[in-house]
């Protein structure tokens, strides 16, 4: 189970630098936008994970996912693409994740690990879902 969970992290990273570098080759507004704030919270993730202190950790993350659910919430209602409404909804799903593990004092698990990178894995394919939906569009306006 450990080895399919690194891989997911390695796959979700990997996704994360295509969709990236994709938002910023064929992307719109919304789509860099959205590919600077996913990477900049990754990023924090990253940093925050080597916080010794494990319930700092755990409201560090809560709020790191507070601030890319409020990031792409201000996105979608500028912006109003499908991709960062579908983006929004998981991120609600990973707040409450994060809030229920915090408010139960719970120690992350096999299944919390499995659904923190499903549901990261899902915010990254929609950001890559609208790259190329960007893209298409704008090859059909040439």
């Amino acid at each position: 189970m450990f080895a399919v969970l690194q891989l997911l992290v390695l796959v979700d990273w990997l996704l994360l630098a295509v969709a990236c570098f994709g938002a910023w080759r064929w992307g719109g507004q919304a789509e860099r936008g959205g590919a600077a704030l996913t990477l900049a919270v990754f990023a924090a993730f990253v940093l925050a994970s080597v916080v010794q202190d494990g319930e700092l950790a755990r409201g560090v993350y809560l709020a790191l996912d507070g601030v890319l659910a409020l990031g792409l919430l201000l996105l979608a209602m500028r912006y109003v693409r499908r991709w960062l409404g579908v983006a929004l909804l998981l991120q609600g799903v990973q707040f409450s994740l994060h809030a229920y593990y915090l408010v139960a004092s719970r120690r992350y698990d096999n299944l919390y690990i499995l659904v923190n990178n499903l549901v990261s894995f899902g915010v990254v394919a929609s950001l890559l879902f609208g790259v190329v939906l960007a893209w298409r569009a704008q090859r059909a306006a040439k």
